[in-house]
């Protein structure tokens, strides 16, 4: 980091004394990626550590290779972050005193630690393949990805920000990673990492959408309705804790999923809170739902999960890429909280991921936004959930970690 940024820095931690210097420091990671040093990666232990390799999308700079899966700060804070190109000026992760450091500028700034491996990634499945394949985790997450593409690119109408079609040709060749995956085999992983007890919080599932079915993503919803089966015998009671990232489904979907399974929180990623914007970066939501039906499907979510069990998330950045985004960050923070908030009021909560640009994507060449806009925004959707009383338990720093706005919910006194 320049001396400049790093007085940015500092200007940025003195001007909201309400955020913690470390989510601070945090959501700069993310937005400006890291680079591990050679002496960095010697300290890395494939038997100790989780490894680079089960995301379904890619890095920013493009490459699958053998790196720490990410970092936590010494509050527990983990920092979902992509390693980056040393030209793009990433944080650098270095060693001090035989431990790793995040530096900048050749200043050491905080501590780190690599994720610990689970006991369960050490194992391979009944069919050869690499639990962590599978199931993977996060310090306190189960993490399932069980299809990894998108048919939004059958038209070559991905979202603009997204390379899961890349990442799936790289991870399939590379890491012998299922397109696909088989629900008894992620029910028996899910019981396999079980066994370590206080080791897990919560099951999450995401994947790219799938529009066949006898209605428009039908088998979709299938497909999660096998697989959180398998997962549910793992478990003695119906419901047990979990997350679904899918598509926004119709209610009678949504009930269908409901009843059929465990699931107990919902959320159907929106991207970008304004509809002009949403047509042209993600023109595949757009063909087959549609901006205002994409929020109208998230607001019947609320009847079926109940409020505070439903969200939506952005990627917060692609709002402000040209040549159609906001000019400023004042009028696009207006704008978003402005959509958030009626989302709010209506049961859904807002949550946003510090976007990375990544090659290969059409919005891969622009810059995310300020350090001091992804802290505003950060300020702006926890007040909302404060003001309509969402709790956001399933989605905040223990369960995801990838939401610097909702890792403010740890301040909060209920």
């Amino acid at each position: 980091m320049t001396q400049k940024l790093q007085t940015n820095l500092d200007q940025i931690v003195a001007r909201y004394p309400d955020v913690p210097p470390l989510i601070i420091l945090k959501t700069d990671v993310q937005r400006r990626g890291v680079f591990y040093s050679k002496a960095a990666l010697e300290l890395l232990d494939e038997a100790a550590h989780q490894t680079t390799g089960t995301h379904i999308f890619g890095a920013r700079d493009g490459m699958i290779a053998l790196r720490p899966e990410s970092l936590l700060l010494r509050d527990g804070t983990s920092i979902i972050t992509t390693p980056t190109p040393l030209d793009e000026n990433p944080y650098l992760v270095d060693v001090k005193d035989g431990s790793p450091w995040l530096f900048d500028d050749g200043v050491a700034l905080e501590a780190v630690d690599y994720w610990p491996a689970p006991d369960f990634y050490a194992k391979s499945s009944s069919s050869g393949v690499p639990m962590k394949n599978i199931v993977s985790a996060r310090p306190q997450r189960l993490n399932i990805f069980p299809y990894r593409y998108c048919t939004f690119w059958n038209n070559n109408k991905g979202c603009s920000f997204c390379d899961i079609v890349s990442q799936l040709k790289k991870g399939g060749k590379e890491l012998n990673i299922p397109a696909k995956l088989d629900p008894h085999e992620v029910g028996v992983v899910v019981g396999e990492a079980l066994k370590e007890p206080g080791r897990f919080s919560a099951v999450f599932l995401t994947s790219g959408s799938i529009f066949s079915g006898a209605e428009p993503f039908d088998d979709e919803v299938e497909y999660y309705i096998e697989i959180l089966k398998e997962v549910g015998k793992q478990f003695r009671t119906k419901k047990f804790p979990s997350q679904i990232i899918g598509t926004a489904f119709t209610k009678k979907q949504l009930q269908h999923l409901y009843d059929e399974t465990g699931l107990m929180s919902y959320t159907a990623d929106i991207e970008v809170l304004n509809e002009g914007l949403f047509d042209r970066l993600c023109p595949g939501k757009s063909e087959w739902i549609g901006y205002q039906g994409w929020k109208k499907r998230l607001v019947d979510a609320v009847d079926v999960f109940g409020p505070g069990r439903v969200n939506t998330g952005l990627v917060a950045g692609i709002e402000l890429t040209s040549p159609h985004g906001f000019i400023s960050e004042d009028e696009a923070l207006q704008h978003t909280l402005s959509e958030a908030e009626d989302l709010a009021r209506q049961g859904v909560s807002t949550v946003f991921i510090v976007w990375s640009p990544r090659p290969h994507t059409p919005l891969g060449n622009q810059k995310n936004a300020s350090l001091d806009y992804y802290i505003r925004l950060a300020r702006g959707l926890h007040a909302l959930r404060v003001k309509y009383r969402l709790p956001i338990g399933y989605d905040d720093y223990r369960h995801c970690g990838n939401h610097p706005d909702s890792d403010l919910s740890r301040l909060l006194p209920y």
